[in-house]
């Protein structure tokens, strides 16, 4: 299932932060510059673009654990690029480095850590909790 998915793999994902990425266009401050989930869900692509091709048919990956800190402000209008490294492979567990970035300076980093799962058998058990029969 992860054969082809190793340390040193990397992806990245950019946007143009928009009124819609700002912190207050999604409930996490008032002030107007790139929201701090913004800013993690552009690392979570990145992770994503570095392994996703890797994975065999059937198998889809999915965050378990972030560990980030959001160190500086980005405007509206400017690019915010984040990136990912592939740290370890153990078992289902794939381990990132993270790093985000915009236009001038560092503006995140941290650590990342997505389970890669059968996607047929995941929707069983999520669709057996949902009928009550966990």
């Amino acid at each position: 299932m992860l054969k082809a998915v190793r340390p040193g793999l990397k992806g990245s994902a950019e946007i143009t932060v928009g009124d819609k990425h700002t912190a207050p266009s999604i409930g996490s401050g008032e002030i107007t510059v790139l929201g701090t989930p913004v800013m993690i869900n552009l690392m979570e692509a990145a992770a994503l673009d570095a392994i996703e091709e890797f994975l065999e048919p059937g198998h889809q990956s999915l965050g378990t654990h972030l560990d980030v800190s959001h160190v500086a402000a980005t405007p509206v209008g400017m690019k915010a690029r984040a990136s990912a490294e592939v740290t370890a492979v153990e078992g289902n567990r794939v381990s990132f480095r993270l790093e985000a970035h915009d236009e001038t300076e560092k503006i995140g980093e941290g650590t990342h850590t997505r389970v890669v799962v059968n996607v047929e058998r995941f929707d069983a058990r999520v669709a057996k909790k949902g009928r009550g029969s966990a």
